[in-house]
């Protein structure tokens, strides 16, 4: 891949791997730490990086080896030496919604928080899942790729995650 065409990649998928990282580590700096790194790592892979295949799916898996390689590190830190979480505010403007009414609004935008937290519950394996293939479109197929997994594990752990979701949100959504 050329400079020209990596430029071409980021232009084109940065928005989505930036929204990506916010949700995987639910937090601006962190997200914006996991972008970096991606794209870092991105221009030092770009060479392998085939414009012609799926680069989006490229990116996400790049994307994701680094937030699990950060939480892997993390997790042995704490054990060595457990220090005590900083707690950070989450941003609240993080959907927005072009409704008539204020009451409509309020209503999605509760929606949309609880169906969040909800997601936000799922262990890490199954939340992975439903992001990549809710909030980035990608197919079973290409999110096995990414994740390096075979296809019917991928749809085992969507299915079991809208099974949760579902037990989870069925006042929600029947209200």
């Amino acid at each position: 891949m050329t400079g020209q065409e990596f430029e071409v990649c980021i232009a084109e998928y940065g928005k989505d791997i930036y929204s990506f990282c916010r949700q995987l580590t639910n937090s601006r700096a962190e997200a914006d730490d996991l972008y970096q790194d991606t794209f870092l790592t991105a221009v030092e892979l770009r060479e392998q990086i085939n414009c012609g295949q799926n680069p989006k799916s490229y990116l996400l898996s790049i994307t994701l080896r680094i937030w699990k390689n950060k939480r892997r590190k993390a997790a042995w830190r704490k054990r060595i030496a457990d220090v005590q979480p900083i707690l950070e505010e989450r941003d609240a403007d993080m959907g927005e919604s072009a409704e008539p009414s204020p009451e409509e609004c309020f209503a999605r935008r509760e929606r949309n928080t609880l169906i969040r937290n909800a997601v936000n519950r799922l262990p890490e394996r199954l939340r992975i899942v439903v992001l990549l293939f809710y909030m980035e479109d990608l197919s079973t197929a290409q999110i096995a790729a990414a994740m390096h997994l075979p296809q019917g594990t991928v749809l085992s752990r969507l299915h079991r995650a809208r099974k949760l979701l579902k037990k989870e949100l069925e006042d929600v959504l029947n209200g």
